[in-house]
């Protein structure tokens, strides 16, 4: 098992942990596909494309060809929509780490090193709703890194920065992919408090579900 240390971000620390995050959500990219997939319209479009192809065309070949270049194109487009967000969000609180998370009041970030290399990240800010929430970002953990108790530690790191701030609560978002982040989450104490589906045409057309999540520090006292 790896040693790993949690410490303060560095602006030396800039490019990696930028890095570190892209790479951590273009994993999800397989998991959002098979979540599409899995729509009941989207199931039904390539079943009757199929059908009709095969009752037209009378031959297996020509459906089956089809329906692999609509996955393809399907593929291909998920993934480009994808790098969207993630370079939304480099070009956002991203782009200057420092000064989103290092300069304000309730605002930090960590990372967590192992083997003399950044292997994980995570930061926290005040929320837009209440001023006695704060609200956790940037998770991420290097794949190779995971299972270890990185992640809790760094959870752990926030929910302590928050008691020790006097703030009430730290709350998240995790997507409908996520999972084994969830999983962690609540091993840690945070627990899901509402659940809804994006509201833009994309969201409501692949029911991109968000799970929003709470840990209260004045009932964990």
């Amino acid at each position: 098992m790896a040693n790993y240390k949690i410490r303060v971000y560095q602006d030396l620390d800039y490019e990696v942990v930028r890095e570190i995050f892209s790479s951590g959500m273009s994993e999800y990219v397989p998991s959002v596909c098979v979540h599409v997939l899995k729509q009941p319209w989207v199931l039904f479009v390539l079943t009757c494309t199929f059908l009709s192809l095969l009752v037209s065309s009378k031959s297996l070949i020509l459906p089956v060809l089809a329906i692999t270049l609509l996955l393809a194109l399907g593929r291909h487009l998920l993934g480009y929509f994808w790098s969207l967000y993630i370079e939304h969000c480099l070009k956002e609180d991203l782009q200057d780490i420092q000064k989103t998370y290092m300069e304000g009041k309730g605002s930090h970030f960590w990372v967590a090193e192992a083997e003399e290399n950044i292997v994980g990240t995570v930061a926290v800010k005040p929320s837009d709703d209440r001023g006695s929430e704060l609200v956790l970002k940037r998770m991420s953990v290097r794949k190779d890194f995971r299972g270890l108790g990185i992640a809790k530690a760094l959870s752990r790191q926030v929910i302590s920065f928050a008691r020790q701030g006097g703030y009430q609560s730290v709350v998240l978002n995790t997507l409908m992919v996520q999972h084994e982040a969830q999983r962690m989450y609540e091993s840690v104490g945070f627990k899901k408090y509402v659940e809804f589906v994006l509201p833009t045409i994309y969201g409501k057309l692949v029911n991109f579900i968000i799970s929003k999540y709470r840990y209260d520090i004045l009932s964990a006292n």
